[in-house]
């Protein structure tokens, strides 16, 4: 006390301790007060927009964002098998580490905080929560060996987590804007984010060193910012998409001098996506991705071939913004959720809808007399 910083001082806890001992009162509004918890789980009036969803590594289970909480879900959506209440109102990302023992979630409170849970899936229970910066986190990642943590945030910067005790071991600093994503690089050597500054950054882990824009720096080559990023499973390859509907693929490291006007570590752009991306995911061998976009009146789902840039299948069924998108291991199904509140499972290699549900039971409200 207090979370994630100095302990209180012996005269400090004095003080509080007189207060209590004098008919000291939480005089909190009653009105205001944060009745949420574990044992009071939220309950839901209307289906929650749904802004991150992971597959669990053995694809047994789906982690779904709600309010305040994560729902976890069988992976065929025959029902809940955990609710992992929180303090986050927002849960931005969700991620499982490589062995499925630890969920993490970036999110946060508005001009509040900002949070990263690490949750034990097998005992449900928070493990570790780390708070940082006064306003909300995005996009977090894993390292391959599941050592490190990476997530951006609001307040430009990018951050790595020692997931063993939640220490913070870098902050970077390179961007002008919101920092929307995050990986690591197949040897844990380098860290690659995107912002809504438009550019894709590589750095050095241990030093957090600047490396390069592994983007163009050319005006007008990303027409807006970037919200979504996946490194390829199997090499250092990096999916990207933003404001411009376009998914890319780009390599690492530059190989030849940075000459203006050039993006030369592009190597393909897939046939656009009407509106903006938000969420783009792998399958296992890295031979396929899904993409999902929102116009902010209308949604698209895609899965695209990755080598030879063929569109294969546009997922039916979304009326709205699609925010959220996972490859389940095996490859043969992909999830889907979004502002319509609802997680749709797809057959991967047909495009067909398996199973439409919304994750949580609906309370209708009663109104007052």
């Amino acid at each position: 006390m207090p979370k994630n910083a100095a302990p209180l001082t012996k005269d400090q806890i004095s003080a509080i301790s007189r207060w209590i001992a004098e008919g000291g009162k939480d005089d909190t509004p009653e009105e205001v007060q944060d009745t949420i918890s574990p044992e009071n789980p939220p309950v839901y009036h209307s289906a929650p927009v749904i802004s991150a969803l992971a597959y669990s590594p053995d694809g047994q289970l789906i982690a779904v964002s709600g309010f305040r909480e994560i729902l976890l879900q069988k992976a065929d959506g025959t029902g809940l098998v955990g609710r992992f209440v929180g303090r986050s109102q927002n849960i931005t990302s969700l991620s499982f580490s490589p062995d499925g023992k630890v969920l993490a979630a970036t999110g946060g409170n508005p001009a509040l905080f900002g949070e990263v849970q690490f949750w034990n899936v097998a005992e449900k229970k928070l493990e570790r929560s780390v708070t940082t910066t006064t306003d909300t986190l995005f996009g977090g990642r894993f390292s391959d060996d599941g050592a490190l943590f990476a997530f951006g945030g609001a307040d430009n910067s990018a951050r790595i987590l020692r997931v063993s005790d939640g220490e913070q071991v870098l902050k970077f600093d390179a961007h002008a804007d919101w920092v929307m994503a995050s990986t690591f690089s197949l040897d844990k050597k380098h860290m690659i984010t995107i912002s809504r500054d438009r550019s894709m950054k590589l750095s050095i882990v241990e030093t957090g060193q600047f490396v390069d824009n592994i983007t163009s720096i050319t005006p007008g080559a990303l027409k807006g910012g970037l919200m979504a990023l996946r490194r390829h499973p199997k090499k250092d390859e990096l999916l990207i998409g933003g404001s411009d509907g376009e998914p890319k693929l780009y390599k690492m490291i530059r190989t030849q001098v940075r000459v203006i006007g050039d993006d030369f570590n592009k190597l393909k752009g897939y046939q656009p996506m009407a509106g903006r991306i938000f969420a783009l995911d792998f399958n296992a061998d890295g031979s396929k991705f899904v993409a999902g976009a929102s116009t902010g009146g209308t949604g698209t789902a895609r899965i695209y071939s990755t080598e030879d840039a063929k569109l294969l299948h546009e997922l039916p069924g979304h009326a709205r913004g699609v925010f959220a998108v996972s490859f389940a291991p095996d490859g043969k199904h992909v999830v889907t959720g979004g502002f319509e509140g609802k997680i749709r499972i797809f057959d991967a290699d047909t495009g067909t809808l398996v199973k439409e549900i919304i994750p949580v039971t609906i309370t209708p409200t009663v109104a007052a007399n």
